[in-house]
């Protein structure tokens, strides 16, 4: 009687058509290659999914259709998933093995302990935070540096989270005590944001809320009877593969632009040595624009696809390995590729580690797998809002610019959460702050980086006023400190930045309105800026004619240069020639100029096509003149160099850099560490008992 009262349970609990269906594929729980829950200890299935008693009618999945099959192509799940919000609920719940996850913990852990010391800036603590006239550029000026021994505290704790998160060990507070400094550190300093590290506070973030301490922790050492077992929900791996998912499909759409696809971001890396395979079929040229430009668009938007989809998944993993160790000798990016490599074997089912490292004479009691189709709880339809909410919000902040326009300049939105990875270089040739003592209205040159590392403020308007800001507040107080030694009468100044910058081969042109005082300039995060001057994409024809040009001066000898520029109607450059230049020629492209020289009295009208020899060791001025912007270029060689070129040439010190300076690279890496326990270490010990902290200078050129 018994046995047939289980023959009967077997028989009727089954589940619906649309989970049954998706126990076939890597993702799911029930198969047998991929979680493995014959031989999992009992009391391990996960709380959030309890088996029902209950009688419960399924609902029923509709016929497959042309529609469904394409999407189970394309994504790797059915449609019937996503059909209505009970069943999505149950898709979202499904138990699955932990082990996956728990790898990735790890190695998310170990990455944040390095980069903690590079990225963060813990190798630099002192230079950061140690200097009081130190400027910080935060999202919302209520922000503000700590004194720098309360910093170090904050580093403590953020590296403490990190250990904490590797080892597994009371995981919770580990990943509180890692995320709260690294997002205050985060948004401290904007000029410090990029792509990478918005991703790891996200990532962050999200192991905050998941089980990844259910595999290969501490916690589970110390806890082996856990509530929580070797399961967890699949939304644990959900939304982190949802994350990375985005990273590389936005990557991949914002590439699909004439600005990318045009070939002049990255305009030089065919010469690194990561392309010398690429270089015996095809020319520089060729290897920037097809395989730099174009392939990496098509790569970033169809990898993540390819990944999701079980039939491409193990052609395309060679590519996705290859592209990350790539990217890591191409740039400075820090622990991005090896985080990005860390997530790639999530594609790969939930318990690929225990299967790899499954003890030969373990032997695990059988547990049944909740098959019964319930109705999801109202806790559990909750939390699916809300990762459909955190979904909706990560799709929609990287096209959110039409609201914070304060924020876009040449670029839409600050840089760093748009996923607009390495899709603009910038050339800034000259940075020029002018204070102006209103009281005797004499002009004093102030050094750019005097308060300051970054230099992104000088392309970003809601900065730069903010660095104006941070000036005048800082020559305020060294008045009151020394006011007979001042340069300046009185506290009523102004201040203003004419910076020169080209983005992604344009011409060299002004950011922002030198005419305009920064501390009484209009901004509003919600606003255009008036005085941010727009990139001149009138220009854009001309970018192959300047690349011609470029060719054709420097080929003249190894020490001939040439710059493009391009102003505003109204705006005058005054440009001072050095000695060490000679050859020196002014040339108009388009528009109309007046030419002056400090040492002459009269003035020169050119027109296109016009050219005027430049004398050195002297000031010019160009004016230029009309209703459109004027475009000219200088050539000049630089003789000093050319002189001294045949001293240097066979004295035997030159040294060949490595191709693969690996160990190098790892010494660097070390001795960074090893400064930033010290710092660490020396915080410590001055609110512990009052040692006292040595200090490094920044250098200030």
């Amino acid at each position: 009687m018994a046995n047939s009262k289980r023959k009967q349970l077997t028989k009727t609990s089954r589940l619906p058509p649309s989970l049954e269906q998706e126990s076939k594929s890597t993702d799911n729980v029930i198969d047998n290659d991929n979680a493995s829950l014959k031989n999992v200890p009992p009391g391990s299935v996960a709380a959030e999914a309890p088996v029902s008693t209950a009688h419960p009618t399924p609902t029923p999945a509709p016929c497959p259709t042309a529609a469904g099959h394409f999407f189970r192509l394309c994504s790797g799940y059915d449609f019937s998933n996503f059909s209505n919000l009970d069943n999505f609920t149950n898709w979202l719940q499904r138990p699955v093995d932990g082990a996956a996850l728990g790898i990735f913990r790890m190695l998310y852990g170990a990455a944040m302990l390095i980069d903690i010391a590079e990225e963060r800036g813990g190798g630099q603590l002192d230079v950061r935070y140690g200097e009081p006239q130190h400027c910080h550029f935060p999202l919302f000026n209520s922000i503000s540096a700590l004194a720098y021994p309360l910093m170090g505290c904050v580093y403590l704790c953020m590296w403490l989270g990190a250990w904490g998160i590797l080892l597994g060990y009371r995981f919770r507070l580990s990943c509180l005590c890692f995320i709260v400094p690294y997002w205050y550190i985060f948004l401290l300093d904007k000029p410090t944001w990029n792509n990478h590290s918005y991703l790891f506070g996200l990532v962050g973030v999200l192991l905050l809320f998941t089980q990844a301490e259910s595999y290969c922790s501490l916690d589970r050492l110390l806890s082996p009877h856990s509530s929580h077992g070797q399961l967890v929900p699949y939304w644990n791996y959900f939304l982190i593969k949802f994350q990375f998912f985005l990273l590389y499909a936005y990557a991949g759409l914002k590439k699909f632009s004439p600005e990318w696809l045009s070939g002049y971001a990255m305009s030089s890396l065919s010469q690194h040595w990561v392309f010398a395979p690429f270089r015996q079929v095809l020319d520089a040229e060729l290897i920037d624009l097809l395989i730099v430009h174009w392939f990496t668009a098509f790569f970033d938007l169809s990898i993540a696809f390819f990944m999701t989809v079980e039939k491409t998944r193990l052609l395309v993993t060679p590519f996705m390995i290859s592209f990350h160790l790539m990217n890591s000798r191409l740039f400075h990016i820090g622990m991005f590729p090896w985080v990005c490599l860390a997530e790639v074997p999530l594609f790969f089912g939930f318990d690929w580690p225990r299967k790899m490292f499954r003890r030969q004479n373990a032997k695990h009691a059988s547990v049944e797998a909740p098959t019964a189709f319930s109705k999801p709880r109202l806790l559990a339809k909750l939390r699916a809002v809300i990762i459909c909410g955190y979904c909706g919000l990560q799709l929609f902040l990287p096209y959110s610019h039409f609201i914070t326009k304060g924020f876009n300049n040449w670029t839409n939105g600050l840089y760093g959460y748009s996923w607009d990875m390495m899709m603009h270089s910038y050339d800034t040739v000259l940075t020029s702050i002018k204070v102006v003592d209103n009281d005797n209205q004499r002009v004093h040159n102030l050094n750019p980086y005097a308060f300051t590392e970054y230099d992104r403020w000088t392309k970003y308007a809601d900065m730069a006023v903010q660095y104006a800001k941070c000036i005048e507040k800082n020559i305020q107080t060294d008045m009151a400190k020394h006011h007979s030694s001042s340069p300046l009468i009185g506290q009523n100044i102004s201040i203003y930045f004419d910076i020169w910058c080209s983005m992604n081969g344009r011409f060299q042109q002004r950011t922002f309105d030198p005419r305009v005082d920064l501390l009484k300039a209009p901004w509003s995060p919600f606003e255009p800026t008036p005085w941010s001057l727009p990139l001149l994409t009138e220009l854009n024809h001309m970018r192959p004619k300047l690349r011609t040009i470029t060719t054709e001066v420097l080929a003249w000898n190894n020490y001939s240069d040439v710059i493009f520029v391009a102003d505003f109607p109204g705006l005058m450059l005054s440009n001072f020639i050095s000695p060490d230049l000679n050859n020196c020629t002014l040339t108009i492209l388009e528009g109309n100029v007046r030419y002056q020289s400090e040492k002459e009295s009269e003035a020169y009208f050119l027109t296109a096509g016009k050219s005027i020899a430049l004398e050195s060791n002297a000031t010019h001025h160009v004016t230029t003149i009309g209703h459109k912007p004027a475009s000219y270029l200088y050539t000049f060689v630089n003789k000093t160099m050319l002189e001294h070129s045949d001293d240097h040439a066979d004295d035997g010190t030159s040294k060949s850099r490595p191709l693969l300076p690996l160990w190098d690279e790892f010494q660097q890496r070390v001795t960074n560490y090893q400064n930033f326990l010290k710092h660490l270490g020396n915080c410590v010990l001055y609110l512990l008992y009052g040692v006292p902290i040595p200090m490094a200078i920044r250098d200030v050129e």
